[in-house]
This record gives C-alpha cells, structure tokens and sequence, in this order.
C-alpha cells in the first residue's frame, strides 16, 4: 500500500510541474559545495536574459545529486579517452572481464561510507547499476543531445542515447538509455543489459520551491559459464594454436543466466521560508523533504545443477534462486545558514525495508527464515562553512530505533593556497552492518543456504589530497577494518578430493590498508606522458582484503590541429600493469567475489594504441586494445579460470547536438 500511495504522488507532483513555468537559476541548496556555481550562475543568467544574445557552452548545466555543477565538455582531452568505456567512468583500478558488460575485479578499495543502510549483495553486477549519486539533472538554454556507440565482442554493441531540454526558463526534463549487447568470444558469455533514466528539475519563479525527480529502470542480463574448467587452463596458457579461437575451449557448464533488475521513483523538494533577498538578509530558513522507492531483484537461472562447482542440491531438475528487496525512504531536513556561523542541517529518516525469498529453509534440522524486513529511523546533520580560502564540511548520522545499528561521521577541512594548489584532510567513522545476503542467503545449492548474526563491520578513514596541475596530484588515505566480511571457500572437515563449500566469514582481527595515488602529467612540445601511479599495502594476519602492491597506468600521446585546424588528433599508447597477488576468485551463483590464496595472479602488461579525433561537436575514438596479448604471454586473467581480452580493435564515437 505504501509503494502505492508513493507512486501516486510521485505521478500527481510531476503532471503539476509540466503545467507550470519557473525562472533560469540554478538549483541550488544551502548545503551546496562547488567551488564554480556563483559564476556558471550568473554566465547563464546573462546568456538567457534576452533572446538576441547566443547561449554559450558554459550555459549547458549538469547537476550533481549533491548540487555541484559542471558544463557540457566537447573536447577532446586524455581523461575523455579513459572515460570512454562500458562505465563512462575511469576505471582505473577495475580489472574488466573478457565481454563487455560483464563484472570486474577490484584491484583497490575505498571504505569511505555515510550509509547506515545494508547494501543489497550481488555486488560483482553492481558495477553498472546506476544509483541515486549516479543521476545529474540539467539546466540547458537550448534542446541537448548526445549520441555516444562502441563496438561490442561479437554480434554486438554499447549505444547511450541522452537528450535534455527546458520547456521554459524554470523546468527541465531529460532523457537517456544506455543498452548493451555484446556475445564474447568465449562459449555461453552474452550480455544484453539495458538503463533508462528520466530526470525534471524544477523551481517557481520567486525561487523558493524547488524541486526535482528521476525515475530509472535497468535490466543487466549475463550469460554465465563458471569460467574456463581447470583441465582447459593449460590449453589457454601455453598459448596453443588450435586454441586461439576462444570458442574451443571448454567452460564450466553452459546453461546459466543471472539477471539484475530494479526500478527507483526518487524525488526531493524543498521550501525557501527565508532567503538572503528578504528583509533578514543575512539568513536562510529552508524546509526539504526527499523520497526514494526502490524494488530491485537478482535471479539466477540453470536448466540442470552443476554439482562439481557449486555442490549438492535440493533438485537436480532446472532451477531458479531469486532474491528481491523492496526499500521506501523518507527523510525530511531543516536548512539554516547566516554569514557568520554557515550552513546547518538537521535531518530525520524513515527507512522501510522488505529483503528476501518467498520460501522457508529447513536444512540439518535448523530453519531459515526467508525474511529481512522492518523499519528503521535515523536522525542526522550537515554542516559547511567557508571563510576565505578555508573551507570546513562535516556530515554525521545515526539509527536511532529498528533492527540495524548503524553510525557514521565524515568531515573534511580545504585550504586553497592559491589558484593551482589545494590541499584537504578529511576523516571518515562508519559502523554498517553487512550486506544482506552476507546475513541471509538461499539457493537450490545446500551450501548456499544461511542466516548469519555478524557484527557491523567498522572503519576508520584518516585521508590528505593534494591537487596541483603544476606539480602533481597525491592521495593518500589510511584505513583500519574490523570485523571485515568476506566469501572464501571452506575446507574444514573436508576430505581431500571432496567439493569445498563457498560459506560467509567475518574476519577476527583488525585490518590496517594504506593507499597512495600519485597522478601527473608532463608535457614536453605536443607529446604528453601521463601517469597514474597506486601503491597499496595491508597489514593483515588472515589474509582476507587481498590487493596488489602497485598499479600503474602510463599514456604516451601525441595532439595537434590537422588539416588546417579542421580536426583536433591525439594518438598514444597506454600501458598498464599490476604486481601480481592473490586475486579474488568470481562465484556466478552469488554474483560476488571470494577470497582465494592458492595462486597468485598478475604481473602483466596491457598496451592500447589509440587514435582519437575530434571535428567540431564529434569525438571519433579508434583503439587497438590488448595488442601486446600474442607475444608477451598468454597470462592475463581478470580472475582465476577468468582470462582477460586478447588482442581486439574497437571503434567508437561520441556526437553532441545544441540546437
């Protein structure tokens, strides 16, 4: 009924927001944290006050979930060619599988964390699933689209489609899908998935309702084989001729699918009682309320067990496990500010949720129940202030009643030296509990059926960023973990030659993780080096978070104007390397990765050769990727009894209309 009543007025806020009209501004909250809006702001105020004058590009806006604002970028710059991905993101730090479309293997980890929610599990097809950080809202003078295509592996390709455009200065509404489908090169490994947004933005002519809305639904649909089968390993290794064509050798089984899909009707709104342009023009009094639905599910499907890799079953017939979670989540805030003590905000949450299955377990005489469900209310607050070049942020939360104990405290201090260098400290407490199918599992599969009563796993981030184009830009952060979990297979009381079990742990001693990220540029004429240099290290007795010591990325490029500056060229090379360690092993059934220490992988390098151009408006990308792969070693593995992409050329453009 909830759900209902949610949607009902979702529909009935978004029918009265087209029928209204609302004045070009930015939208804006009393938290808001860019560094660039006052002047964006008024670029645009300029540019749309009068019809005569011409929308410039800085006039195209793009809003964050957390309000800060950038501009629509048509050039044709190295961080393009890294962001031109399945992602659209750089993935550095992420090893991708052979298809497109598939999951990748983390090869660093953040902890940072301000939710005091479980996440859903199934995190190894997570990677695409957009969340609400993931959304940007618009604000354009003019209609916007872009196109963007790839070449996909096989009977295949990526196409994103976006389209925005305000109907009159106050409202916004924008339109995007991304699909995919792509076969791979190896037997049972098509992916076919698929993300449709809808977002509006919207804000009265006086400026003190502002409101905006998305909705989004996706479908990531995987094909899964389990991997290469140990005996085929070898075959793939020694680089054997007659296995060259991926297709010959044998995987795991060939009759799996996993799917994840969820939709999500998210809307925030708030109410300016106070603003500066009022009597008391040194204070600001805001009411906010922000709603968010969402019902996604994962579901695995098999025509017949695979009782080598997954162990004994219920039924040996066809099956399916499917899991679903149902979240409803309401939190209304109060925003005050003045010139002499900053932003506040007090905030109070309402979380419904509604985890599992729709049968009982009954395994050795012990139940299993089918059920996480319950309500929970946090309480929190924000806090920003900004004297001269000193900026000071803090945010900080906390499950006040229902099941799940949870806490967290972020807070950074920025100090700008001067245009080129900032330097910023920030530290992060979170206690969350773990995910819940860490907590709750059941399948077809015996040993995948659990109710675990673990602690919140607990962190704490002590963190430094230096950002400098001149001499450099450094990270560093500090993490210590308790009460980490994690999958790993376990092999207690099992007879060798036996199948070993894949179970949920929590890890029983505290886990300290350094982190330092180096990245620079040097140019020298028209060539650029760029560098992107990770160093990594664990102290931990169990050996559980696994990472490698370094990881690199180094581009060699070339730019310039070509035929009399018609066209903008940039061509280079991209090695990419990782010492090796005990990467995580991939497990189909849960869609998670497992802890493994029998085989160290890595220690390989990957080079693409690139030839991107840019003619007016168009970005044209052209890459030969992997094209190392035949003679430096067959090796490469995203995960165990996982190989990664041979040598491949792929093409693919990216086109922005202004009308």
């Amino acid at each position: 009924m909830q759900r209902l009543v949610f949607i009902f007025l979702f529909i009935t806020l978004s029918t009265k927001l087209i029928g209204q009209t609302l004045p070009q501004r930015q939208l804006k909250t009393d938290l808001d944290t860019s560094g660039k809006q006052d002047s964006l702001d008024r670029e645009l105020g300029e540019s749309t006050s009068s019809k005569k004058t011409k929308a410039k590009i800085k006039d195209y806006l793009i809003i964050s979930h957390k309000n800060d604002t950038t501009y629509v970028d048509t050039t044709l710059t190295i961080q393009k060619e890294y962001k031109f991905n399945y992602l659209r993101k750089d993935n550095f730090g992420l090893m991708p599988f052979s298809n497109l479309g598939q999951t990748y293997n983390s090869l660093s980890y953040n902890f940072e964390n301000t939710k005091l929610m479980p996440s859903f599990g199934a995190r190894a097809r997570h990677f695409n699933y957009m969340e609400v950080e993931d959304i940007y809202y618009y604000r354009v003078p003019t209609p916007l689209t872009e196109l963007m295509y790839k070449t996909a592996f096989e009977q295949g390709q990526l196409a994103d489609s976006f389209f925005t455009v305000n109907t009159s200065p106050q409202l916004n509404f924008s339109i995007a899908y991304k699909g995919l489908r792509s076969l791979g090169k190896y037997q049972h490994l098509l992916t076919s998935t698929g993300n449709f947004r809808f977002t509006t933005n919207y804000q009265t002519k006086n400026n003190r309702y502002i409101a905006r809305a998305h909705i989004v639904t996706q479908d990531l649909l995987n094909q899964e084989n389990g991997g290469l089968q140990d005996s085929n390993v070898p075959f793939f290794e020694n680089g054997i001729e007659e296995f060259l064509d991926r297709s010959v050798l044998e995987v795991n089984f060939e009759n799996a699918e996993s799917v994840l899909k969820g939709k999500r009707f998210h809307l925030e709104h708030q109410y300016h009682l106070l603003k500066k342009t009022d009597s008391l023009s040194n204070h600001k009094l805001s009411l906010g309320h922000m709603a968010s639905l969402s019902d996604k599910f994962y579901q695995y499907d098999q025509s017949s067990v695979s009782t080598s890799y997954f162990g004994a079953a219920f039924s040996n017939s066809a099956f399916r496990d499917r899991v679903t979670l149902e979240n409803l989540y309401n939190q209304f805030h109060l925003n005050y500010g003045n010139t002499l003590i900053g932003n506040l905000q007090f905030n109070i949450s309402h979380n419904n949720y509604n985890y599992g299955y729709d049968k009982i377990v009954v395994l050795g005489g012990n139940t299993i129940t089918n059920r996480l469900k319950g309500d929970i209310i946090a309480a929190g607050g924000k806090y920003r202030k900004q004297f001269r070049n000193f900026e000071l942020e803090g945010e900080l939360g906390l499950n006040i009643s229902g099941d799940f104990e949870g806490n967290f405290l972020k807070a950074h201090a920025t100090f700008n030296l001067n245009n080129d260098i900032s330097a910023t400290a920030s530290i992060n407490h979170s206690s969350k509990a773990p995910n819940y199918n860490v907590l709750l599992y059941q399948s077809n599969h015996l040993n995948y059926n659990w109710k675990n009563n673990f602690n919140n796993t607990e962190t704490q981030q002590l963190a430094f960023q230096l950002k400098s184009d001149k001499i450099a830009n450094l990270s560093v952060d500090y993490t210590t973990i308790n009460d980490y979990t994690y999958f790993k297979r376990d092999s207690t009381g099992i007879a060798d030659g036996d199948f070993i079990p894949l179970k949920a742990f929590q890890n029983n001693t505290s886990i300290s993780y350094l982190r330092v990220k180096l990245d620079k540029e040097i140019k020298f004429g028209k060539f650029a080096l760029h560098n992107t240099i990770l160093y990594q290290n664990t102290q931990d007795d169990n050996q559980v978070l696994n990472v490698p010591q370094f990881t690199t990325r180094n581009t060699l490029y070339y730019s310039n104007h070509v035929f009399k500056k018609a066209m903008f060229l940039q061509t280079g090379i991209t090695f990419n390397y990782f010492t090796e360690y005990n990467m995580n092993a991939y497990d189909p059934l849960l869609a998670e990765f497992y802890v493994q220490t029998d085989k160290k992988y890595g220690n390989f390098p990957r080079l693409d050769f690139f030839i991107n151009a840019k003619v007016r408006q168009t970005r044209i990308y052209l890459k030969a990727e992997h094209f190392n792969s035949s003679f430096t070693g067959y090796n490469y593995f995203s995960a165990p009894n996982n190989p990664y992409r041979d040598f491949t050329v792929r093409f693919g453009i990216v086109w922005n209309f202004f009308m």
